[in-house]
């Protein structure tokens, strides 16, 4: 790898969006390229990850929560550990420091003319939210079929995205339900845990469908297993993974799982490539 793409080139934060209103802490900060020719060349697919340096606390693997069709990057953060919690004491105006993009991305090519079934669960639906705007932007909406989405939250304070849910809603040809884990005074939704709820709220059974589905590890296990019991190829369910990855170009090896290495062949598999790898993953 050259030496220019390992080099994080800064970005100023212009906006930070406070997501939830619980113990889940996580906040959207939209970013601009400070280099006019970084700014301007910039590109990525959705579902690669960049890898953001908070500059003298560290850096850490992002996937990027907007679309490649707008004019800004955006990327949604848990407050977990050291470089998180760094990241979530800055404010508009502050440098961060960004390289990349890295990764495969989702499968886009092979989802135009399909029908799309999104399966979403707490934080793992900003990576979704990249191909999920992607699709639904008007430039691109006549490529793809019908979409349906399931997004899952533990409860209505730890939704996210509260202001893309009517663009989602009033989308040609979508359908998009919500749940939380347990019932509450003013919910309309669905409640319940997602993989219970495909039969009842999504139409699993469209033609073509392509399944894509990102959130904590246990429901992606659920979610995987239950659309295998409805029939569904393995080749069609597709999910990211985002453990261990360090370097973002396979070089430290702390993200080897098999022959695979999540940062260069991934973060994007398909269950059948899940298939083929050690149960630690």
């Amino acid at each position: 790898m050259k030496k220019d793409k390992m080099k994080p080139n800064k970005a100023e934060i212009i906006e930070v969006i406070q997501e939830t209103g619980s113990n889940l802490n996580v906040k959207t900060y939209r970013v601009k390229f400070i280099d006019e020719d970084v700014r301007n060349s910039f590109s990525f697919r959705p579902g690669q990850f960049m890898m953001v340096t908070v500059f003298g606390k560290g850096e850490a693997p992002f996937g990027f929560a907007s679309s490649p069709t707008q004019e800004y990057v955006e990327l949604s953060i848990k407050e977990t550990g050291r470089v998180t919690s760094a990241m979530h004491n800055l404010a508009e105006g502050d440098i961060i420091g960004i390289r990349g993009p890295y990764g495969n991305g989702f499968p886009v090519e092979r989802a135009e003319g399909k029908n799309l079934v999104f399966i979403g669960g707490g934080i793992g639906i900003a990576p979704l939210r990249s191909l999920i705007n992607y699709v639904l932007d008007e430039s691109k909406r006549d490529q793809f079929g019908n979409v349906q989405m399931l997004h899952a939250f533990r409860s209505p304070e730890d939704a996210l995205f509260k202001y893309d849910h009517a663009m989602w809603e009033n989308s040609p040809d979508t359908v998009v339900k919500y749940t939380i884990d347990n019932p509450c005074d003013d919910w309309e939704h669905c409640v319940g845990f997602p993989h219970t709820l495909l039969a009842s709220e999504l139409d699993c059974e469209l033609p073509d469908a392509l399944f894509f589905t990102c959130g904590p590890p246990i429901m992606i296990k659920f979610i995987t297993e239950e659309l295998k019991k409805m029939g569904i190829e393995k080749k069609n369910i597709i999910t990211t993974l985002e453990m261990r990855m360090s370097c973002g170009f396979g070089k430290c090896g702390r993200c080897n799982i098999g022959h695979y290495y999540v940062c260069k062949d991934g973060p994007v598999f398909t269950f059948e490539q899940l298939n083929e790898m050690p149960s630690e993953y």
